[in-house]
């Protein structure tokens, strides 16, 4: 069974604009956490193939942290956001105040994972916060789950339930912007975004452009 995604270049515009004010709100966020000043933004959000999305990140046997959550309410889907080990590792060795935190450690502490989780929760939360507030959809994330795997293995289950319908996913590119003691970096995490089938139709149409 096949589904067309009805997205034009305008959809996806729409949704980088609700990326970059989640982005917004959730670099504000990491600012009061990380106790130094975050900037967040979305320079592109696009549709690919699974293929496309492996690419993306790295190709589909890169070693990544993702956090995965479901999404429910008036929309219905599967969210990623999979980020770099070693921008993981940095964000939360700042976070917890330990520089000897190593997400490539075979035991990993419970404080870090919880970090990861939250950061996780700050990131999705924002921007599906964004999305309901365009929408007026009511939009409920799950508690985020933390895995350090490879992109396919990290993304796969999430693909079940949408490659029924669909070979394409939209990707939110996301970059964060650190200002510190030390200078400024600049790392470059994705968000995976799965609705399913009929969530796209409500979505644009709560958009107005469907």
């Amino acid at each position: 069974m096949s589904f067309k995604i009805p997205i034009s270049d305008m959809h996806l515009d729409v949704l980088k604009e609700i990326g970059n004010i989640g982005a917004a709100h959730a670099a504000t966020s990491m600012s009061q956490l990380l106790n130094r000043k975050i900037d967040m933004y979305v320079p592109k959000v696009e549709l690919v193939s699974f293929e496309g999305m492996f690419d993306l990140a790295g190709g589909a046997e890169k070693i990544v942290a993702g956090i995965f959550l479901r999404i429910e309410g008036d929309l219905s889907g599967s969210m990623f956001f999979v980020l770099p080990l070693e921008s993981a590792n940095h964000f939360i060795r700042k976070l917890i105040s330990d520089d000897t935190f190593d997400f490539n450690s075979s035991s990993l502490s419970d404080m870090g994972v919880s970090a990861m989780q939250e950061l996780g929760n700050i990131l999705s939360g924002s921007y599906l916060s964004a999305l309901s507030d365009f929408t007026g959809l009511k939009i409920y994330p799950t508690v985020p789950s933390l895995s350090v795997d490879m992109v396919g293995a990290i993304v796969s289950f999430g693909l079940i339930e949408v490659s029924q319908y669909s070979d394409e996913v939209i990707v939110i590119d996301t970059k964060i912007r650190e200002d510190g003691e030390e200078g400024s970096s600049s790392i470059d995490g994705h968000f995976f975004l799965l609705p399913d089938p009929s969530s796209y139709i409500s979505i644009f149409r709560s958009l107005g452009v469907l």
